[in-house]
């Protein structure tokens, strides 16, 4: 061969491999994040009309955005078991087109703030399984129940049970060689810090510090939340931690809302969208903004 060539045929192969590398990067695609919806939260368990609207309003925008799917980050309801309650969330939930997964998570005012046996039993019985796992192209979500995690006093056993079904799907999803492993569930693991101290909204240190390590030594980087009913995040190294504002009720001077959040292969962008300022479209892939021309003096 003429070596003369060689670097020009070498540069044509990585240009082309360049090339490949980018036909082989997955389409992006985006999810929606809804959190707290909580039927009777806003009259206080007298009625459900308030947040019966904020709900339809929200379930509305998720059929004409149509995310790839949907996941209800807990708070179902305000009261444990209440029939009213619960059986508004399923007609307003149930309005989503079929073709939209939804996944159900369960919060504390689903399963009570200690749960027990009976109270997830409950749970279990009329809303599917409190942990679970599932996967959408190239992404694979681990549903927690965090309530679980956050007072296991009466629930010893399902908290142990728990533990040892994550560390498996863990396993699983990082041999399968995952893009993103995300965490979904109700209670932020921290509101601004790893090193945090314990609160009402937080997961306590003496568990959160050996969930976040297990979360670093399979890879995941995203852990969605909410709870807060406002909007808050923070970093433990590589992992964010993201607490969502509430589609219900909202504390502290926030506004209502959900947050649409677009995978791609690198990382995971996201945006709360409060409820009268959500976009007409999701766009995947923006156009670059176009330099201006310099001005001729």
């Amino acid at each position: 061969m003429n070596r003369s060539r060689l670097p020009l045929l070498l540069g044509t192969f990585g240009v082309l491999a360049l090339a490949s590398l980018r036909l082989a990067a997955a389409e992006p695609f985006f999810f929606i994040q809804l959190s707290d919806p909580q039927m009777g939260m806003f009259s206080s368990d007298r009625d459900v009309a308030q947040d019966a609207a904020n709900f339809e309003f929200a379930v509305t925008a998720v059929n004409r955005l149509r995310p790839a799917f949907v996941v209800i980050t807990g708070d179902l309801v305000n009261k444990p078991g209440d029939p009213e309650q619960i059986a508004t969330y399923f007609r307003i939930v149930g309005k989503i087109d079929s073709s939209i997964p939804v996944y159900n998570i369960a919060g504390n005012h689903d399963v009570q703030n200690v749960p027990t046996p009976a109270s997830l039993e409950a749970y279990t019985k009329r809303f599917g399984p409190d942990h679970y796992s599932f996967s959408q192209r190239g992404l694979v979500g681990i549903v927690l129940n965090s309530t679980v995690i956050h007072s296991p006093n009466q629930v010893s056993a399902q908290f142990a049970e728990q533990e040892t079904w994550l560390r498996a799907e863990l396993t699983k999803a990082k041999a399968s060689g995952a893009k993103h492993i995300v965490v979904f569930q109700h209670h932020p693991w921290f509101i601004a810090s790893a090193s945090e101290p314990d609160q009402y909204f937080n997961i306590p240190v003496a568990r959160r510090a050996a969930y976040l390590t297990m979360f670093r030594e399979y890879g995941v980087r995203y852990l969605f939340c909410g709870h807060y009913h406002r909007n808050a995040g923070g970093l433990d190294g590589t992992i964010e931690n993201v607490t969502s504002g509430p589609v219900g009720k909202p504390l502290g001077g926030a506004k209502s809302g959900l947050r649409v959040a677009i995978v791609r292969d690198e990382k995971i962008e996201h945006r709360y969208y409060e409820l009268g300022d959500l976009p007409v479209a999701i766009e995947l892939n923006p156009a670059p903004a176009k330099k201006e021309k310099a001005k001729s003096k």
